[in-house]
């Protein structure tokens, strides 16, 4: 919550006029600094993404695509890639791409490509999986699947998954929150009956299709997602209705988007999802499961901090990403780092050049458990320092980042001290702004 703070909401520093404190200059491991994926990504699972130009692949695999692609020509010029149906098979397309060579579009390399990576280079068995994908999208009706109303599936299957933003390296994040389905009247509308386990698997499907949407199958484009399942408050799987279901919402997907997912992270894990991952890690290939990032409570926004950047983290997951946020748009507010050693301090200094201007500032503390305090020092040494938020601290309960703001009667800046009194290193995370009077801005 924006606070702002009149002149009878704040206190004068009586005791001297403004005089900044003297401290130590700080190493270059706590300057200020924009936030690098370098700096954050400390390491990665085995999965790596591949290129799709085609100068790229290694012969093998470049022999392995233009056979996929004689295969798939020569059935859609007898029409023996689907069951006839009246269909001309020419026309053919998967996620818009159309499937065959001769219509010259350089996406459909970059799709054929991810059948072929989900088997291993072997051109027959991508090529069963690609005629099995596209008679399943026919058999459900994929291709309309868009189309259909909120009100087809229910509100409680729009609250377990949606698109939010996009990740270091550019991937539209897709948040598939489990949680939504706990109670015990939820629970038994989706998975008691054969028709609510049909709705949650189509809800699935269509959250798959929405993200793909948003993707760019070009070569060189960002043609997969980054899929993010929280598992808190989420149902245990004691009950076989919802064990099952879940290895079927897997298993369709592993069959029919191969390479859509560049990463999966599992946050908020309990124990018993291990025990569930025992028993579907059989159903899983060697490559999807490299794709998986497990991550317990304690780490979510450690975690979620390598692959996605601050400003994109949802503020319930540790990060700066308010929802309708109308003071912080993605192309302004740079997030910067400040990172502060155990028993020691770090500032923030928002200048102020003239009188009249709205400051505004927002950081979170991965950690927590600090001490904050926030100030306005003028420029005039005769003036006084104004205390805009006395001393406090900020304990590990703490939910949302602090955002607050102050308009100032006279040049100066805001100094935002950070106090580390722990053992550990602590990463603060903050952006801000500053509103004249002459921009319009309220």
């Amino acid at each position: 919550m924006t606070v702002e703070f009149m002149p009878e909401q704040t206190e004068m520093l009586a005791s001297s006029p403004a005089k900044e404190e003297e401290h130590p200059k700080p190493t270059a491991a706590e300057e200020n600094r924009p936030v690098e994926a370098q700096d954050v990504v400390e390491k990665r699972p085995s999965f790596k993404e591949e290129s799709n130009f085609l100068s790229d692949l290694k012969d093998h695999e470049r022999k392995a695509l233009f056979e996929l692609q004689n295969k798939l020509e020569q059935h859609i010029a007898k029409e023996k890639l689907l069951r006839k149906d009246g269909n001309d098979d020419r026309d053919l397309s998967i996620w818009g791409v159309p499937l065959s060579s001769t219509n010259g579009d350089e996406c459909t390399d970059v799709v054929l490509l991810k059948f072929l990576r989900a088997r291993d280079f072997k051109a027959k068995d991508a090529f069963d999986m690609l005629r099995n994908t596209l008679l399943w999208r026919k058999e459900n009706r994929v291709d309309s699947i868009l189309g259909e109303g909120e009100g087809e599936l229910g509100d409680e299957f729009g609250k377990a998954g949606f698109m939010d933003g996009v990740d270091r390296g550019g991937h539209p994040i897709c948040y598939n929150v489990l949680g939504a389905f706990q109670d015990a009247e939820t629970s038994n509308m989706v998975f008691g009956s054969d028709e609510g386990r049909k709705k949650f698997l189509r809800s699935r499907v269509k959250l798959m299709e929405q993200g793909i949407r948003a993707l760019d199958m070009r070569p060189g484009g960002v043609s997969s997602l980054l899929h993010v399942t929280d598992l808190k408050d989420a149902l245990g799987f004691s009950k076989k209705e919802v064990r099952d279901t879940i290895k079927q919402a897997v298993q369709l997907l592993q069959d029919n988007y191969p390479e859509l997912v560049a990463r999966n992270i599992v946050i908020n894990a309990p124990f018993w999802y291990y025990a569930l991952n025992a028993i579907l890690n059989p159903f899983l290939t060697q490559r999807t499961r490299s794709k998986f990032v497990v991550v317990r409570p304690a780490k979510v926004t450690e975690t979620l901090l390598r692959y996605i950047p601050s400003e994109a983290i949802p503020t319930h997951y540790g990060g700066l990403k308010r929802e309708n946020d109308i003071e912080f748009s993605s192309e302004e507010g740079k997030v910067l780092e400040l990172s502060i050693k155990a028993s020691s301090f770090g500032t923030i200094e928002i200048p102020a050049h003239e009188a009249g201007e709205t400051l505004l500032w927002d950081f979170v503390v991965l950690g927590w458990e600090v001490n904050y305090k926030a100030e306005f020092v003028p420029a005039d040494e005769g003036s006084y320092t104004v205390i805009v938020q006395k001393g406090r601290k900020i304990g590990g309960s703490q939910e949302e980042p602090i955002r607050n703001s102050y308009r100032n009667n006279e040049p100066g800046k805001i100094v935002l001290t950070i106090e580390n009194s722990g053992l550990k290193k602590k990463r603060i995370f903050y952006r801000f702004k500053v509103k004249t009077a002459l921009s319009g801005e309220p």
